[in-house]
């Protein structure tokens, strides 16, 4: 039966479609598009409510929808999404305040979607921030094949560190056949414990002199092919092709992906809205952008014994990292500076990752599967 829900569930994912292809061809999520939306769910489930006399449908509709707006507005502030986003999540919070339940199914006799204590738009959000990761390293691939084919051989590290790779995977599987036979032996069967003691023992043999290892863990590899030969071989070749493909994502989220999703730009071609990959300071009367991250302040203060670094005082902002990106004032700021000789003509700017993709993604996942943090947290108790 095609009811009320089901109407503003097809228009709610029509709209994060269009939202998305937008978002990837232009870089925005038009108002013509958010603003209409508010009020079609605000008026549909208003009308619902009338035709089933449950009032609590457009009250739900009302707070859900003010609350996410609130909710994302502060993320706006904090610089962490852009308008087009916030406005694209109140949207869905006003088609859909509660779960619609389309479909009712199970895998492996676990009946799905599974639905959180908390509100679905809620979900759709942890959902979506959760499926950013997946579409971020899609995104930095495209860019790294279309249009910066220089990083590529960076990106495919990995692939040429093969033997440094097989032999990581030789010393797992060694410290796996010695914790299996450790547990064993005392009859602990914790899984927890059992990754910990891995850890340790991997740690351990990774640090001994290459030709003690060499002996150890050939010593360790015959003895797991003999107990068990296509078991072993069979974990080596995973744990071979793992370690590699985590090479490759770790390349995607660190020296590929900044590379990949900034640009040196000239005063000259900065345009409002752009977002700076680095905050610009004055300090003592030198003007400077703080390149190091908070992880490398960090590092450099554990060196020197001097945590009190890591807050040390920046100076005055000048121009600051937020999703809102440049105003005409930090433009004009910026062409003054490097006319006055006081900043070099070559401003490093972020690309904006669109959001509007994850948004899409984690309302489908929201819909058919349920929430991902709470399938999450119900697996970790299962686990321990």
């Amino acid at each position: 039966m095609i009811t009320i829900p089901v109407i503003c569930t097809f228009i709610a994912i029509i709209a994060c479609l269009y939202a998305s292809y937008s978002d990837l061809k232009r870089g925005i999520i038009p108002n013509k598009l958010t603003f209409p939306l508010i009020g079609v769910g605000i008026v549909l489930n208003g009308i619902n409510s009338f035709i089933t006399g449950n009032l609590m449908i457009l009250v739900y509709t009302l707070i859900f929808t003010a609350t996410i707006f609130v909710l994302g507005y502060i993320f706006w502030k904090l610089g962490a999404w852009a308008g087009g986003d916030v406005k694209l999540f109140t949207a869905l919070a006003a088609l859909i305040p509660l779960n619609p339940l389309l479909i009712n199914y199970s895998i492996l006799n676990i009946p799905l979607p599974i639905l959180s204590s908390y509100p679905f738009p809620f979900t759709v959000i942890i959902n979506s921030i959760l499926s950013i990761l997946p579409f971020l390293l899609i995104f930095v691939v495209y860019i790294v094949i279309k249009e910066k084919k220089h990083l590529q051989g960076e990106l495919l590290k990995p692939l040429k560190d093969y033997q440094h790779n097989f032999l990581l995977a030789l010393v797992i599987t060694s410290a796996v056949t010695m914790t299996f036979f450790i547990t064993q032996f005392f009859e602990l069967q914790i899984l927890l414990l059992s990754l910990i003691i891995i850890y340790i023992l991997v740690m351990i043999l990774s640090k001994i002199p290459n030709q003690i290892k060499a002996v150890v863990v050939s010593i360790i590899i015959v003895y797991s092919l003999y107990q068990s030969f296509q078991i072993t071989i069979f974990g080596i070749i995973t744990l071979f092709i793992t370690i590699t493909i985590i090479g490759i994502i770790r390349k995607l989220l660190t020296s590929v992906n900044r590379e990949a999703l900034q640009d040196d730009l000239k005063v000259e071609e900065l345009k409002e809205g752009m977002i700076l990959a680095y905050g610009l300071y004055e300090k003592e009367k030198k003007i400077y952008f703080d390149k190091e991250s908070f992880l490398t302040k960090f590092k450099l203060a554990a060196k020197s014994g001097d945590l009190s670094s890591i807050n040390a005082p920046k100076g005055k902002l000048l121009a600051g990292t937020l999703a809102a990106g440049l105003t005409d004032k930090d433009i004009t700021l910026f062409k003054e500076l490097v006319a006055d000789n006081k900043l070099e003509n070559n401003i490093r700017v972020k690309r904006g990752v669109p959001f509007a993709p994850s948004i899409f993604i984690g309302l489908l996942i929201s819909l058919f599967i349920g929430d991902l943090s709470y399938i999450f947290f119900r697996i970790i108790d299962l686990m321990l």
